[in-house]
């Protein structure tokens, strides 16, 4: 599914902070479609600055290539109950809705990081999709009280 394909429906109410809700219709699985935004900057910067100071330009683009590596391989699905993380057709970690306390895209403007924490643990995770999708889905599944 694209996110031409996906229309937002209404989220559920009643949600407070550190308590979110499933939706209560079935909402469809939509997948982020990936962003190369993040890792392409990082790899021209590392250009920019190799004259300057090489190690770090060196440093920068490792890091540059690590992330588009990662946007090429890495996938997002939202369903009804969890977001799911996919590396190609395999699920490598799923983590419920009913386990998030908090989330939170930093720099909204440009936007680079996603925060998220669960009962047990946080997470942080580079914007290497689609991220008004992201928003979209999220505050529809894990609506902020």
């Amino acid at each position: 599914m694209t996110s031409a394909d996906y229309s937002p429906k209404s989220t559920s109410e009643g949600a407070t902070r550190g308590e979110f809700n499933s939706p209560t219709e079935s909402a469809p699985v939509v997948e982020l479609s990936p962003s190369y935004t993040l890792p392409i900057v990082l790899i021209i910067a590392a250009v920019t600055i190799l004259l300057i100071q090489p190690w770090v330009s060196l440093a920068i683009a490792l890091l540059g290539l690590f992330l588009l590596f990662q946007a090429i391989t890495i996938r997002l699905q939202f369903t009804e109950t969890a977001l799911d993380i996919y590396r190609s057709e395999t699920l490598i970690r799923r983590f419920p809705y009913q386990e998030w306390q908090n989330w939170e895209i930093f720099w909204t403007s440009v936007p680079i990081l996603f925060y998220f924490s669960e009962v047990k643990s946080i997470h942080f995770l580079p914007i290497l999709f689609d991220p008004k999708l992201l928003r979209t889905c999220l505050e529809e599944r894990c609506p902020k009280g």
